[in-house]
C-alpha cells in the first residue's frame, strides 16, 4: 500500500455504522479501520455486535484492521487545560495532530509509555512498504491512535528517552509559567479609578470628620458610620521506558480476535 500520510486520531461516533443506533455504556462493539484511497489514509467505522455478525462476511473491501471493544460513556472531568497539555497523553495527541517527522521517534516512545500505563491498548500492527504501523485504542474513550514504528535499535533508546524527557520538562515549564501568569494578579489587588478617587476624597475629608461623635460600647453608632535490535510494541522496551518515566493512570479495555473473520496480518 502507499505511504500513509494521514495520522489523525480517530474517535468513535458512538453509534453503529449499519443501524445508526447509538451505543450504550458497556455495550460490545467492533472497531474497523479501512483504507481510504481518497485521502491515502484511514477511515474508522464501528459496528454493534449483531450488526458485525450480519455484515462481517459481506464487507468489500475487508477492513485493514479490526478488534472488539466495549463502549464507555464519556465522563466529564474537571481539570486544568495547561496540565493536560503538559501530560504524556497531551503531548502525544499534539504530536500526532501536528505530524512533524521530527517527532516520529518521540511519538513511538510516548505511545509505549502509555501502553505500559494501560492508558493505550495495542490492538494491531501492520507492515507497509516502508514501515510498521501500530494501532492503539484509548482504554477510556476508545480513540484510535496510529503510530509508526521507527525501527529503533536498543542503543538508540537512551537518546530518544532523553529527547522525550527534555520535551516533557519543557512542556511542564511552559504550563507552570502560564499558571503563574494567571495567578499573578489576585482579585481585589487592583483598585479602579473610581475606587481611588473615592479613597482620595475620603482622605481629603478625614480632618472634617475628626469632630464627629464616636459611639462608645453599649451606645448606638453615630449616624453615617458602617461596617486554583528493533524494538516492537508490547516488548520489554515498554518496561524499560516505564523505569525512566511515569505516565498518567489508565484503564484496561478488552480486545479480542474474531475466529471467523480476520483482517490481513492480524497479530495473534
Amino acid at each position: 500500500m502507499a505511504i500513509i500520510q494521514d495520522w489523525k486520531i480517530r474517535s468513535t461516533h458512538a453509534r453503529c455504522e449499519l443501524s445508526g443506533e447509538p451505543f450504550s455504556d458497556g455495550q460490545v462493539f467492533y472497531t474497523c479501520i479501512f483504507e481510504d484511497p481518497a485521502t491515502d489514509g484511514f477511515i474508522r467505522r464501528d459496528y454493534s455486535a449483531p450488526a458485525w455478525k450480519e455484515i462481517r462476511k459481506k464487507l468489500d473491501p475487508a477492513p485493514y484492521s479490526f478488534w472488539k471493544s466495549i463502549y464507555k460513556a464519556p465522563v466529564k472531568e474537571a481539570g486544568n487545560d495547561a496540565d493536560a497539555e503538559a501530560s504524556i497523553e497531551g503531548m502525544l495527541r499534539r504530536f500526532v495532530d501536528e505530524d512533524d517527522p521530527r517527532t516520529e521517534n518521540a511519538r513511538y516512545i510516548l505511545a509505549l509509555m502509555l501502553e505500559r500505563n494501560k492508558t493505550l491498548i495495542h490492538t494491531d500492527s501492520k507492515d507497509t512498504e516502508t514501515r510498521t504501523l501500530l494501532f492503539y485504542e484509548h482504554a477510556d474513550n476508545g480513540d484510535v491512535f496510529i503510530v509508526a514504528d521507527p525501527g529503533l535499535r536498543l542503543d538508540e533508546i537512551e537518546s530518544v528517552q532523553r529527547e522525550v524527557s527534555d520535551l516533557l520538562a519543557e512542556e511542564e515549564r511552559r504550563a507552570a509559567e502560564i499558571a503563574v501568569s494567571v495567578e499573578a494578579v489576585e482579585p481585589g489587588e487592583e483598585q479602579s479609578e473610581e475606587d481611588k478617587n473615592e479613597t482620595d476624597e475620603h482622605g481629603e475629608n478625614a480632618t472634617e470628620s475628626e469632630d464627629e461623635p464616636i459611639a462608645l460600647a453599649g451606645e448606638e453608632f453615630a449616624e453615617g458610620l458602617g461596617p486554583d535490535p528493533v524494538v516492537a510494541a508490547g516488548s520489554d522496551l515498554a518496561d524499560e521506558v516505564d523505569d525512566e518515566f511515569q505516565g498518567a493512570d489508565g484503564g484496561e479495555s478488552p480486545a479480542s480476535d474474531d475466529d471467523e473473520f480476520q483482517a490481513k496480518g492480524r497479530i495473534d
